[in-house]
């Protein structure tokens, strides 16, 4: 058993114990008061607060420099690693798919050819430029061979009707 003058040992590193409350102190304020004083007057018109920064002075916080005008932010391009450009994207796919679109709904069978012609240079082109474009060079392509196949079939469909129709008609005999 322990008594007042019997006490186990503290720890070296132990903080001291904190000291009882007194009851003769004072009661804390219910809200802090501010740190920064009185709120500055609002300013006239035309005229700066005190306090107020210069234009183009540059607002710094203590241990965060910021950057100078004209340098890049960080995460920015140019600050400590390099974006690669983009690709720019073949001109001959887009006047493939654009064309082969054309061939299905405005210029029939005359666009879709365009189509054909300029998707198969483009995807050539493609295999050597390092462009962007693949897709809309196959796109067109693609296209433009379904248009040309499908006027195709309306042009056999007319042949097959305009045969059956004449082999169907009876003969023009000449009555005198």
């Amino acid at each position: 058993m322990t008594d007042a003058t019997n006490t186990p040992p503290q720890p070296s590193n132990a903080p001291p114990a904190p000291p009882a409350p007194d009851s003769s102190a004072s009661v804390a304020p219910p809200y802090a008061p501010s740190a920064y004083g009185q709120p500055p007057a609002a300013p006239v018109y035309g005229q700066q607060s005190p306090g107020a920064p210069v234009y183009g002075q540059q607002y710094s916080q203590p241990g965060y420099p910021q950057p100078g005008y004209g340098q890049p932010a960080y995460g920015q391009p140019g600050y400590g690693y390099a974006v690669a450009p983009a690709r720019p994207t073949n001109v001959l796919a887009i006047v493939s798919l654009i064309a082969s679109i054309a061939g299905l709904t405005i210029l029939p069978f005359v666009a879709s050819i365009v189509g054909i012609i300029t998707g198969h240079m483009a995807l050539k082109q493609l295999k050597t430029s390092g462009e962007n474009g693949r897709g809309l060079a196959l796109g067109g392509t693609i296209v433009g061979w379904v248009g040309g196949g499908i006027l195709l079939l309306i042009i056999a469909f007319w042949l097959i009707f305009i045969v059956a129709f004449a082999a169907s008609a009876p003969a023009f005999t000449q009555v005198s």
